[in-house]
């Protein structure tokens, strides 16, 4: 009896020293996830639309895989067409293994690897030449992934590094490139191709080996056909579909997207962000109309604010990556505002009880120590009040007021709020009366923030980029910017400003006041800005050369403030299409349905939109109608438009309420074509 307790308890201690020695070696020599941690990031707009991914080392497309996100019935065929039993070994299948050596046996060479999903994952994280040893350490990290994590992670890790071809890795990368869209929801042949596509990817891949990818996927169909995964009667559509090319991902709000795809945490497989796609593409295309409207060199930004939880539903950083200094952000950068900040200016005044709206302020000639600005047009009215010093954007009633409030005072308060103001010269210096007429540099962003401030009855807030940010912001109490009443009366004076002739953003004055706006021209015509606040949102335009160049005679008013005003109409129109689905090499015959390279672009009023305007006929503010394309000319049912002679832009005041079908065409004779409603306020 003592004998064989002796030799139990040697038995125990012996388990005991070998357990210890497989969870020390574990510990000494882990598995190496790098290559899992380090994945593609990815922007998505506030529905999940794709905006913008980065690629990893060596230009690899690396996304990281969203079993959330990926077709349920994709991930079963997977499973049980590469590892039957995943849901229930170890990481290694006992049962695949004795197949697979009875198979040798009987051969005399190997017919099956038995790999299941977890030793090929362990193969994609450390790639070894296939040999037997190599073998051997793929099957021991496979049961340490099969120790430490779920089999859910360890099914979206091979989803994540599985390669299907050239530089791309993961089924996301996959599915985007080669169909367009992401694994939420995939045909049969897409699913098959992807199932098939892991084993042979460079052999088998569809944009340069189109005929041994239809053989990889006929195969994997038959052998789902078999399992009783796909109804024989589908199995001739799913072979019928077109064999993919590759097309290029997509890149929406470039440089915004890219910025928060690179902030974004590293375990999360994507950033959800604030950016409307649909609303984005538009004002993308009219902030590019509006360069190249003035010139080879001109560039143009747009940020568009939701104020209620200040998300930025729109952030063109850029004209075009294909123009000057196009690859800049120029949402960030720092520019003059002009006289962008005077609402501000007064608005202290209002709060420190300097001045009222009406009180008189003289407009003449005065030096205040070595600084004696001008008025713009050099134009001295004598006495005017507040309000009207503000809707004409009079500089020495500005000055005079800055001179009263004190420019420290007000630049203190502006920084206060979260905004950075930033002097041309010795950071040492003082800030000086100039700051009323855009001494200091800002970004547009910042001023998107100033002007959403006042759209919010004077409180600050940050900018929101991602939904997580926009669902605290309405929780947050910000910063007191400007009393309530005060920031109400500015945006009282600013809405009777002058519009520009003929314009108003028709789309968003459904029974709602109109936009209250402020214009601003830095030094040399270098920076032309326009900022507003309107149907919930604020928005801040820019153009001008991104070197800083000087342009000749361009102001805020005249190059920037229409695309404020597009932007408004962009606004109200349906934000709420689907995003758009790359075809799969679709036939000859339907390759183009009404594709834009091939005629003009209809951008405002789009088409089935109901606009409600504040007028009819003649005398009626109208429509400004917005397109992209070349020599264009407009009809409404059939009847030619003429462009207004001052300004260019084609003008349409309906007559009626009702229904009318509009049409631009080109010079080439290609059109487009809308069919909207018009109603009354």
């Amino acid at each position: 009896m003592s004998r064989l307790i002796r030799g139990l308890t040697f038995g125990l201690i012996g388990l005991v020293a070998l357990e210890a020695a497989v969870l020390a070696a574990d510990a000494a020599l882990p598995p190496n996830l790098t290559r899992a941690e380090r994945a593609s990031p990815v922007a998505l707009d506030h529905d999940g639309g794709w905006l913008r991914a980065l690629p990893v080392e060596r230009g690899r497309w690396r996304i990281r895989a969203d079993l959330e996100r990926t077709d349920p019935t994709f991930l079963r065929r997977l499973v049980a067409v590469e590892d039957a039993r995943f849901y229930w070994h170890p990481g290694v299948d006992p049962i695949a293994v004795a197949r697979a050596v009875g198979a040798a046996a009987l051969t005399g060479h190997v017919r099956s690897g038995a790999s299941t999903l977890t030793m090929q994952t362990a193969r994609l994280l450390e790639p070894r030449r296939r040999t037997l040893g190599a073998k051997l350490i793929e099957t021991l990290r496979a049961l340490q992934l099969e120790a430490r994590f779920s089999k859910r992670r360890i099914l979206a890790m091979y989803l994540t590094l599985a390669p299907y071809g050239g530089n791309l890795e993961g089924v996301r990368a996959a599915s985007l490139a080669y169909f367009g869209h992401e694994p939420e929801t995939l045909t049969d042949g897409e699913q098959a191709l992807l199932i098939a596509l892991p084993q042979s990817p460079e052999a088998r891949r569809p944009d340069r080996r189109a005929g041994a990818a239809r053989i990889a996927r006929q195969a994997a169909l038959d052998k789902l056909v078999r399992l009783g995964l796909i109804d024989p009667a589908r199995e001739g559509e799913a072979a019928g579909e077109p064999i993919p090319g590759r097309a290029p991902f997509p890149a929406l709000a470039w440089q915004v997207g890219g910025e928060l795809a690179r902030d974004a945490p590293a375990s999360q497989a994507s950033v959800i962000t604030t950016i409307d796609g649909p609303l984005q593409r538009r004002l993308e295309a009219l902030v590019r109309a509006a360069a190249q409207q003035q010139g080879d060199q001109a560039q143009a930004a747009l940020v568009v604010v939701e104020i209620r939880t200040r998300a930025v539903r729109a952030a063109v950083a850029s004209a075009g990556r294909d123009r000057p200094g196009g690859w800049v952000d120029m949402t960030r950068a720092l520019r003059s505002p002009g006289s962008a900040l005077k609402p501000f200016i007064y608005a202290f005044a209002f709060d420190d009880g300097v001045a009222a709206p009406d009180t008189v302020i003289q407009d003449a000639p005065r030096r205040f120590a070595d600084y004696q600005p001008e008025n713009f047009d050099r134009v001295f009215h004598g006495q005017v009040t507040a309000r009207e010093a503000l809707n004409y954007s009079l500089n020495m009633p500005a000055v005079a007021t800055l001179d009263r409030i004190g420019p420290q005072a007000f630049q203190s308060r502006l920084e206060a709020s979260g905004v950075r103001l930033v002097r041309p010269r010795a950071a040492t210096v003082d800030p000086g009366l100039s700051l009323a007429l855009g001494g200091e540099g800002i970004t547009l962003r910042d001023l998107a923030l100033l002007y959403a401030a006042l759209g919010d009855e004077g409180v600050a807030k940050p900018l929101a980029f991602t939904e997580a940010e926009a669902a605290r912001r309405p929780d947050q109490p910000g910063v007191r910017l400007i009393r309530a009443e005060n920031a109400r009366q500015i945006l009282d004076i600013l809405r009777e400003s002058p519009t520009p002739d003929g314009r108003a953003p028709a789309a968003l004055t459904q029974g709602g006041p109109r936009m209250a706006f402020k214009t601003g021209t830095s030094y040399g015509f270098r920076d032309a800005v326009a900022a507003g606040v309107v149907g919930g949102y604020a928005i801040a335009a820019w153009t001008g050369r991104a070197d800083g160049g000087a342009r000749g005679g361009l102001t805020g008013r005249e190059a920037t403030l229409p695309l404020l005003f597009d932007a408004a109409d962009a606004l109200g129109a349906p934000t709420s299409a689907a995003h758009p689905i790359a075809p799969a090499n679709a036939p000859a015959a339907l390759a183009r349905l009404n594709a834009q390279a091939d005629g003009p672009q209809l951008i405002f009023p789009p088409d089935g939109a109901s606009v409600e305007v504040d007028g009819l006929g003649p005398k009626a503010r109208g429509l400004v109608l917005a397109a992209q394309g070349q020599a264009l000319s407009w009809y409404v049912d059939g009847a030619p438009l003429q462009p207004d002679p001052l300004s260019g832009r084609v003008v349409w005041r309906p007559p009626a309420p009702g229904f009318y079908r509009l049409e631009v065409i080109d010079d080439a004779g290609r059109k487009a074509a809308a069919r909207v409603r018009i109603r009354v306020d």
